[in-house]
């Protein structure tokens, strides 16, 4: 009996900007959008807790190699926070462990907000991907273990109260990588005495991509054919938009596909940069060095 083969799909390559459903998880929503295109190879640039909606561009092909600088990205979220309730996971979605009454006054937010805006270490949540010997401490949560934390250096640019409803309170929020909203709404509670939790969460920003060039699940299926569906992929080089850019000579192009350093032809600050041929286009990303060379650090093939 003949095995069957394994799907290999097609060698596509650029990033698509998905607007990730309620009750998937991210590896579940990139896996389905996988599919679609008929993609040889995929990745997610940060993953979103199932509950979560919204922004969460996946990367195809070539593009996966800087899936690890979106990761770093600022994000900005829409969250809902309800009051007087605390759960085992920090959201709506974990056993309600405590309730208690709500007494809080509009005036009594603003400040409890406030210490949350700037710079800080946070205490990230038990459940959560990060590992403690190997074990993801979601899994060591599930089996009622709780282990101490180390606090991690976090950034709230923005804190927003955009309006409350009953014991509901709705906030905008622009952190940085490493962020735990959960950990934000469980701090908001026990500061104002009567615990929380996550009821809603929204991503609206990840770097400068926005939801609103975001595509759902049944959009991208509404498509004929994942040839077409192809064209809905932004180019690599546009989640490097953060980065300048160099422009090479066609000549000295294939001397750092090769790996090798090559003169820079302007006058550049040292640091990363996205660097062009100037007839193939994109290449790939580059070091310029003190004395302006351009060391290679990941190409990407055309």
């Amino acid at each position: 009996m003949a095995r069957n083969k394994q799907r290999k799909g097609n060698p596509v390559n650029g990033m698509l900007l998905l607007d990730k459903p309620s009750g998937c998880s991210s590896n579940q929503a990139l896996q389905k959008a996988k599919y679609l295109l008929n993609a040889r190879k995929a990745g997610h640039t940060g993953s979103l807790d199932p509950i979560a909606t919204g922004l969460l561009p996946l990367c195809f092909g070539e593009t996966t190699k800087i899936s690890g600088l979106l990761l770093n990205a600022d994000k900005t979220y829409q969250v809902a926070i309800r009051l007087g309730v605390s759960t085992e996971t920090g959201d709506c979605e974990g056993k309600v462990v405590e309730e208690k009454p709500v007494q809080v006054e509009q005036e009594q937010i603003e400040p409890v907000l406030k210490r949350y805006r700037g710079h800080y270490d946070q205490i990230p949540p038990m459940y959560s991907a990060l590992k403690k010997n190997g074990q993801p401490l979601y899994k060591l949560a599930r089996q009622g273990i709780t282990l101490e934390r180390e606090a991690r250096p976090v950034c709230v640019y923005s804190l927003v109260m955009d309006n409350r409803e009953a014991d509901v309170i709705a906030l905008t929020v622009s952190c940085s990588r490493g962020f735990y909203i959960r950990t934000l709404a469980e701090d908001i509670g026990r500061d104002l005495g009567c615990g929380a939790h996550v009821e809603s969460l929204r991503r609206t920003r990840v770097g400068d991509f926005t939801l609103e060039q975001s595509i759902s699940l049944e959009q991208l299926e509404a498509v004929v054919s994942p040839r077409q569906r192809e064209s809905l992929l932004l180019p690599t080089d546009r989640g490097l938009a953060h980065l300048p850019e160099v422009r090479i000579p066609d000549n000295l192009a294939r001397y750092i596909q090769l790996g090798q350093s090559v003169r820079a032809s302007q006058s550049t600050t040292p640091g990363l940069v996205r660097v062009y041929a100037e007839t193939n286009g994109f290449l790939g990303l580059a070091e310029v060095t003190e004395d302006n060379r351009l060391a290679p650090k990941r190409m990407f093939s055309n």
